[in-house]
């Protein structure tokens, strides 16, 4: 007899598989592209003066506990006058997925890796992604070092770009080396085992802190994830609970948004075309103004990212049990992040939430076809050859990808959605809080906290608006189908 638990996971890979599909996702890569991927047995190599070789410098990388696609490693040189040198290096998937070749045809089709509860759709053959095309510790690869001075105040000095050969000494996790940072937890085993590793990752700590402080004074919001995350007990699926920022997920999100500038100027610089990641005024601002004002706040009639972080660094301070809530109802209503290419002369708007002016994603190309396409726009140009796309095509991939990835987050949302209902099925007549996180003419829906799962509300909603507190009691749930179905109480 099959156990439930097995039963419960092998329904919600049926649905994942079934979103995928429905979406326009392939689940499945294609026989070419896994044929391709059993021929290639190791990592790329290249020679060269152009290729520098940095292998005997203390990098390390930061991710989640179970990553082990990864893309990128830090490291840092301090210089006179309070300057730090930060050093990113960026896996070379180019050097393995070639333009065209059938994984890159199933890569560009999907364009992300999707993450549902069940089970991850690797947007590269995991052979690849979380080995060979891997910045894995203990072993030597190419990649692409963004180089950049930090200025003692945290503004940017010099940066440069080129190919170097890196070896990671240290696979660290967000969670321990959060703990370790702000002294809850002792540092893990690999800090404490490779000499300077320490002192290394304070300064980045600080230089990090640094950059954080300057995109704030610009505007850049702060926002908690609204995503909720999977938690199991053995097989079982316990709980679906928020993700929580800490101080290493800062640092290496912080390095990630100027490495992320740093190839958006350089691109631009050399006459080249930029796949542009932006996020657009919001024209929901309105909203975001009522929203404020039902906290006692006022906010300028013209949008603001500046004066709206002051009001979200207000409410984080007044109210941290509720931030969550609100973030989720700022985040609605500021709308979805899209591409745009950006060719030679042109000027697209900026990224509203992180208050840059030039943004671009560079810094995942084992997870995400933008950001592997922005790297072969930068080998182009590094090795002074023409690249490879014409602007009608990167015209068409930036519409794609913003497409896909629209279609990976609702799968990703759909699932979670379903595992929310089975969570939930034995609950239904149980009353609960929630914050309505959209209203419009095809429904309302409203978040509740435990566990985190969003649901329509089927009566009752009239009047109501993103951002309102509402009392809920659970109707119905459909697991297959992903319904969670809720009449307001009051």
């Amino acid at each position: 007899m099959i156990a439930p638990a097995a039963q419960n996971m092998d329904l919600l890979k049926r649905v994942a598989r079934s979103a995928m599909l429905a979406r326009g996702l392939l689940p499945d890569f294609s026989s070419a592209a896994l044929a391709q991927a059993r021929s290639v047995t190791a990592a790329a190599t290249a020679g060269g003066a152009e290729v520098r070789d940095l292998r005997g410098l203390l990098w390390a990388s930061i991710d989640n506990d179970d990553s082990r696609d990864l893309d990128q490693l830090s490291v840092s040189e301090t210089l006179p006058a309070g300057a730090v040198r930060i050093l990113i290096a960026i896996a070379d998937v180019d050097a393995i997925v070639r333009r065209n070749s059938p994984i890159d045809v199933h890569a560009r089709a999907n364009t992300t890796s999707v993450y549902t509860v069940p089970q991850i759709f690797p947007m590269l053959p995991e052979n690849l992604s979380t080995d060979l095309t891997s910045l894995a510790q203990d072993q030597d690869r190419i990649a692409i070092i963004t180089e950049m001075t930090v200025e003692a105040d945290g503004t940017l000095g010099a940066c440069a770009l080129y190919r170097a050969w890196v070896r990671n000494r240290a696979k660290l996790a967000y969670n321990g080396v959060a703990a370790w940072l702000t002294g809850t937890g002792p540092a893990p085993a690999r800090i404490a085992g490779v000499a300077g590793l320490d002192a290394q990752l304070r300064v980045q700590d600080a230089v990090a802190q640094a950059l954080k402080a300057i995109r704030h004074v610009h505007g850049a919001l702060t926002l908690e994830s609204t995503d909720a995350l999977p938690v199991f007990d053995g097989l079982t699926l316990s709980d679906l609970r928020p993700g929580e920022k800490n101080r290493a997920q800062e640092l290496i999100e912080d390095f990630m948004i100027a490495a992320n500038g740093v190839t958006a100027r350089y691109l631009a610089s050399q006459g080249l075309p930029t796949l542009r990641r932006v996020l657009k005024t919001p024209k929901n601002w309105v909203r975001i103004v009522a929203l404020a004002a039902q906290c006692g706040e006022i906010l300028p009639a013209e949008p603001s990212a500046s004066a709206l972080n002051v009001f979200l660094t207000k409410r984080r301070e007044l109210d941290p049990s509720h931030f969550a809530d609100m973030s989720l109802s700022v985040i609605k209503l500021l709308g979805r992040g899209q591409y745009l290419l950006e060719l030679p002369g042109q000027k697209t708007e900026g990224h509203f939430g992180l208050a840059v002016s030039d943004y671009t994603h560079a810094t995942a190309p084992n997870r995400r076809f933008p950001d592997l396409l922005t790297q072969r726009l930068l080998k182009a140009s590094l090795g002074g050859v023409a690249i490879e796309y014409s602007a009608d095509e990167l015209q068409e991939l930036a519409a794609h990808c913003t497409k896909q990835e629209d279609n990976a987050a609702k799968v990703e949302r759909q699932v979670s959605k379903s595992a929310a209902a089975m969570l939930l099925a034995p609950r239904i007549g149980e009353s609960f809080d929630a914050i309505v996180t959209g209203a419009a003419d095809k429904g309302t829906w409203a978040r509740i906290t435990s566990p985190t799962a969003e649901g329509k509300v089927v009566s009752g909603f009239a009047g109501l608006q993103v951002g309102d507190p509402v009392r809920v009691k659970l109707v119905e749930t459909n697991i297959e189908r992903g319904f969670i179905d809720f009449e307001r109480l009051r």
